[in-house]
C-alpha cells in the first residue's frame, strides 16, 4: 500500500525565510537541506523526485516534511546529541600548554590537574589530564617537536646519538 501524496504549502514569508535559511553561512548543512526539501515540496515536487534530487531516501524526505508540519521552523534543526559534554574547553589546555612552554619546571599530571582546578575551575583526574595531553601530543612540558628529535645512545665508544624513528645522528659530548 503506497503512502498518500505529501505536500507543503508555504506563505510568501515562510518561503522567503526558508530561502534565507538555505543561503545562510552559519547554518548546518542538514538544516539547509531540510529547508530546500520544504521549498521544493511547495513548488510541487513529489517526495520521490526530491529524494532523488538530494540523494536521500524517501522516508528521510517524508520525515523532514512531517517535522516541519509538527514543529515548524524549529523542526529543521537536529536535536542535541546524547552523551555528556566535556568538562574542559580548548582554552583550558591552551593555557596549560602556554604554562608548560614558559616555565622550565617539570609538572606531573596531578599538578596539572590541580592547576586546572585552581585557575580554571575545571575538575579532571590526573588520568584524564594524561590522556588529553597525549592526544594533544604533549610530553611533560615539552612539545611534540621535542618528541620527534628524541635521542638514544649508541655504543659507549662513540659520542654520536641517534633517533630511531628518523635515523638522524647528532654530536654530543660524553663525560667520563
Amino acid at each position: 500500500m503506497s503512502s498518500p501524496p505529501l505536500r507543503v504549502f508555504l506563505t510568501p514569508e515562510q518561503d522567503r525565510t526558508l530561502f534565507e535559511l538555505r543561503t545562510a553561512t552559519r547554518v548546518p548543512q542538514r538544516t539547509k537541506d531540510r529547508a530546500e526539501v520544504l521549498r521544493l515540496s511547495h513548488r510541487g515536487w513529489k517526495v520521490d523526485k526530491i529524494a532523488a534530487y538530494l540523494d536521500w531516501s524517501i522516508p528521510t524526505v517524508r520525515e523532514a516534511i512531517h517535522r516541519w508540519q509538527q514543529q515548524g521552523l524549529g523542526g529543521l534543526w537536529d536535536a542535541p546529541r546524547a552523551g555528556r559534554r566535556p568538562k574542559w574547553q580548548e582554552a583550558d589546555f591552551a593555557q596549560l600548554e602556554a604554562t608548560l612552554e614558559q616555565d622550565p619546571k617539570t609538572y606531573s599530571s596531578a599538578q596539572l590537574a590541580e592547576q586546572l582546578a585552581t585557575q580554571r575551575q575545571v575538575q579532571l583526574s590526573r588520568y584524564q589530564v594524561q590522556r588529553i595531553l597525549k592526544k594533544r601530543a604533549l610530553s611533560g612540558n615539552e612539545l611534540a617537536s621535542v618528541i620527534d628529535s628524541c635521542k638514544t645512545r649508541l655504543p659507549e665508544r662513540t659520542n654520536k646519538l641517534t633517533c630511531p624513528p628518523c635515523n638522524k645522528q647528532q654530536q654530543r659530548g660524553i663525560s667520563s
